[in-house]
């Protein structure tokens, strides 16, 4: 008898309460609350099925609202109903909590309304028909939900698992031991002492947004020199003997409203540091001075914590999630530690990726976790072959298409328009769990071309100049062309490295500032479309690399559905788009689909 878990991310009325409880707020001041990005997770015996995003079904990116379309479309790839599910599990636990947070009128009122069990459960009952009287409603405590996703999907027996975010209930790192199954919490640093707060802190002092463009920091960093003010950051950021943190600069916000925006942090930093940047404002060189020196404290922070508890528990590997774990800059310092034996960051390390943890998290308590390395991040829907059909026969006003007889020719065509310097659109088979585009959803380019980068973020993501784009190589030249030892996997583009001295001139357009990419290797067993295409390229060009940026435009997430990819390819400067077995052009001379 198999045992269903359907687990869920996101806080659904967390943004409407601070809406209306903070009415006059700065816009962006709203981004600073828990509970977005909302997804659905479906684990059944053990074993992950299916798992998506909440933004990529309504078009919101980091949405909060109920992942209901999230979760009818694990249900459908499973051919389940909701009464089939024996344990619906949510990634927050703040039950606990519920007697510190009655000491305070609003704390107590936000509890009641955003994070009681009976608020997710009454979400439930308003979507779906069929809830079973038997189905179990479980919350797992937040850092739980994350760590059991490392864990569970790192293929280990045993390792280091190390949480760290924003917040969760009160934790904002939480180290880990892994061991038979199980996960112990050895210590924890709550959100007076967060370093993802403090890093989201800048970012939004930086003119961009928190909670959402700590990215972008990490891109703008190479381009700044950390000497100027590191003093400032060695200062704010203290360590502790017992591998803690302790950030006075958090420290300094008391009344509800100065919780809720930091906003006596961020006056502190206009005062002590640079005035803040206006949205959209001129970039300055103390603006990437900032960015570089926060980026060296991140990288230290987390080596500091990581390295700390790795000789403190003696274990070498280490598994993580959370929002800083997407930092690739940081993550690339953990794998070059001399402590540090082998890193794992779950590709949805995010609050999405929360959902899978949170449904793992339950499963284990009633059946075995197979350890095996995550099998795929292509854990979302997929574009049918009559839908695909359909949709373009009923175009035609717009679009021409061509029906490929092969996969084989259809890479041949894909690959030469790449070598000519066409950009092109890839979506084919099932969509990537996380936030990177891994060959699924992905726009991809020839990375020798100078221009190449500038034409994408003029023509089609419309995108800060200064922002890298990400090289897909085979598994088979990656240490070729980059400084990575030969058969190194890094599958999920989550770490940065050196792109060879000889090459760095060759493969401008994915080569940063600083000489690093942000790789993702690629195999037959990781993706097998997407590694035949790059060995198509190779044949023509040489290197068995792409440019890969996500399939979307500006202010869109990742596109899910073939209807998304057409719309995007119209509205876009993309050249062509391969849509499973076909490839679709705007209204041109026949010629161009020869």
């Amino acid at each position: 008898m198999s045992f269903n878990v359907l687990g869920i991310s996101g806080l659904p009325t967390a943004w409407d309460f601070k809406a209306k409880q903070w009415p006059e707020l700065d816009k962006r001041e709203y981004r600073i609350v828990q509970g977005q990005d909302a997804a659905a997770s479906l684990v059944m015996d053990g074993e992950i099925i299916a798992a998506a995003a909440e933004e990529r079904f309504n078009g919101k990116k980091h949405t909060s609202d109920f992942p209901v379309a999230a979760i009818q479309y694990c249900l459908d790839e499973a051919g389940l109903k909701l009464g089939d599910i024996d344990e619906i599990s949510h990634c927050f636990d703040y039950r606990p909590y519920r007697t510190l947070l009655s000491l305070n009128e609003i704390s107590a009122r936000r509890y009641e309304q955003v994070y009681a069990p009976e608020v997710i459960k009454k979400h439930f009952q308003e979507n779906f028909e069929g809830l079973s009287p038997d189905t179990r409603f479980t919350n797992i405590e937040h850092h739980l939900a994350h760590a059991a996703s490392a864990y569970h999907t790192s293929g280990w027996e045993i390792c280091l698992t190390i949480v760290s975010d924003g917040m969760g209930e009160l934790d904002a790192t939480s180290i880990w031991q892994a061991k038979n199954g199980k996960l112990e919490k050895l210590h924890s640093i709550t959100a007076k002492n967060s370093i993802g707060i403090f890093y989201s802190i800048f970012t939004l002092h930086l003119g961009f947004e928190f909670n959402n463009d700590e990215y972008k920091v990490m891109g703008l960093a190479p381009y700044g020199d950390p000497e100027k003010y590191r003093s400032f950051f060695d200062e704010a950021v203290q360590f502790r003997e017992n591998g803690s943190l302790h950030i006075p600069l958090l420290h300094l916000n008391k009344t509800a409203e100065e919780l809720e925006t930091y906003s006596r942090s961020r006056q502190y930093i206009a005062k002590n540091l640079i005035a803040p940047r206006v949205p959209g404002g001129h970039l300055s060189q103390d603006h990437k001075d900032v960015a570089a020196a926060l980026q060296e404290c991140l990288n230290r922070t987390m080596s500091s914590i990581c390295e700390h508890f790795s000789k403190l528990t003696g274990m070498t590997r280490l598994a993580m999630a959370g929002g800083v774990a997407l930092n690739c800059s940081a993550n690339r310092k953990l794998r070059e530690s001399e402590i540090l034996r082998s890193v794992y960051i779950q590709p949805a390390a995010g609050d999405d990726g929360a959902s899978l943890g949170a449904a793992l998290a339950s499963a284990s308590q009633h059946v075995k976790i197979p350890k095996t390395r995550m099998p795929s991040a292509y854990l979302g829907p997929k574009s049918e072959k009559n839908t695909v059909e359909a949709l373009l026969a009923g175009r035609t006003a717009d679009v021409d298409y061509r029906a490929f007889q092969s996969f084989d020719e259809q890479c041949q065509v894909a690959a030469r328009l790449i070598s000519e310097g066409s950009i092109i659109a890839w979506h084919r088979g099932r969509m990537e769990f996380g936030p990177r585009a891994l060959g699924n959803r992905s726009i991809l380019a020839d990375p020798s071309r100078p221009d190449m980068q500038d034409r994408i973020n003029a023509l089609i993501k419309k995108r800060e100049s200064f922002r890298p784009f990400a090289p897909a190589v085979t598994l088979d030249q990656a240490h070729k062309w980059f400084n990575i030892e030969e058969g190194t996997e890094l599958p999920y583009m989550l770490f940065t490295v050196q792109v060879r001295d000889e090459h760095q001139m060759e493969l401008p357009a994915i080569t940063h500032v600083d000489g690093s990419a942000r790789i993702q290797t690629v195999s037959a067993d990781s993706n097998r479309d997407f590694y035949l295409l790059l060995k198509k390229v190779g044949e023509l060009t040489g290197r068995e690399i792409v440019l890969n940026t996500s399939f979307n435009i500006q202010g869109q997430p990742i596109v899910n559905t073939a209807k998304e990819a057409v719309a995007t390819l119209i509205t876009s400067g993309i050249d062509a788009l391969f849509l499973e077995s076909c490839m679709v052009t705007l209204k041109s001379p026949a010629s161009n689909l020869e």
